[in-house]
């Protein structure tokens, strides 16, 4: 068997026993480390982590940017692979990383994305708004954090070069229609906060045009149509979830 990579899996996790365990048996015996940061946990996630073999931390909710940012700096190897605890790395993306490793690349990189693949209606989305959704969350640790606003859309950026892997992260982020449709009012409210910070206010014009668009895009442009229904659902529930964000700022501006 090979040696395990210098490679630090990092995962962050609140109340996710229903997933956990899938995304750390993707990690666990060719990475160096597993490291699980877990935030107001009241489900049995930590002894599951504790069984796979993973250093277990909680520390406190920070917003999603300066939270894996405190989960990152816990990691002891020189690279690290963020992962959330509804991710899972597909056979053919670890072969790829350990590629990246075996090459050398590190030397020349300072971090790596791949493609990011969810799973919805029972099948696995490739087009569309939705896939490949190219995602950096392999980086060097001395090269790369968190940055974005500390609302949401977070993102690892890098000081340095990024080399893009075949192979995808799987991520199994709605089991049910009513988990998809859960977070659209709290990305909603998210999206006020951002807004509110930037001092921007409502446009009726954002409202009527970019719903519009975000399905024209997504269905057509990006070819969600291939996905069959699901894509069709997808194309429109993202539509209705950006009229959501912007009804929910005209809603906050008529209480001043």
């Amino acid at each position: 068997m090979a040696d395990p990579l210098p490679l630090s899996a990092v995962i962050v996790a609140r109340n996710e026993e229903r997933n956990l365990s899938r995304c750390l048996d993707s990690v666990r015996g060719w990475t160096s480390e597993i490291v699980v940061a877990l935030n107001d946990t009241t489900d049995q996630s930590a002894s599951l982590a504790t069984t796979a073999g993973a250093h277990v931390h909680v520390i406190t909710w920070q917003g999603f940017r300066d939270t894996k940012n405190a989960a990152l700096a816990l990691a002891k190897q020189p690279w690290a692979l963020c992962l959330d605890a509804d991710e899972e790395v597909s056979p053919e993306l670890r072969a790829n990383i350990e590629a990246f490793f075996a090459r050398g690349d590190r030397e020349s990189f300072a971090g790596a994305r791949f493609p990011r693949k969810v799973r919805f209606l029972g099948r696995w989305i490739t087009h569309g708004d939705w896939y490949p959704d190219l995602s950096l969350r392999l980086v060097h640790r001395d090269r790369g954090r968190w940055t974005g606003d500390s609302f949401v859309h977070e993102k690892i950026t890098c000081d340095g070069p990024v080399a893009t892997l075949r192979g995808d992260l799987n991520h199994y982020s709605f089991p049910t229609l009513a988990s998809q449709v859960a977070k659209i009012v709290p990305f909603a409210d998210l999206f006020v906060q951002q807004r509110r910070a930037k001092k921007a206010g409502f446009s009726a014009v954002e409202a009527a045009v970019r719903p519009a668009w975000r399905f024209f895009r997504g269905y057509i442009l990006r070819r969600g149509f291939l996905d069959g229904y699901p894509g069709f659902y997808i194309a429109w529930a993202n539509a209705f979830g950006v009229l959501v964000k912007h009804s929910r700022l005209y809603e906050e501006e008529l209480k001043k």
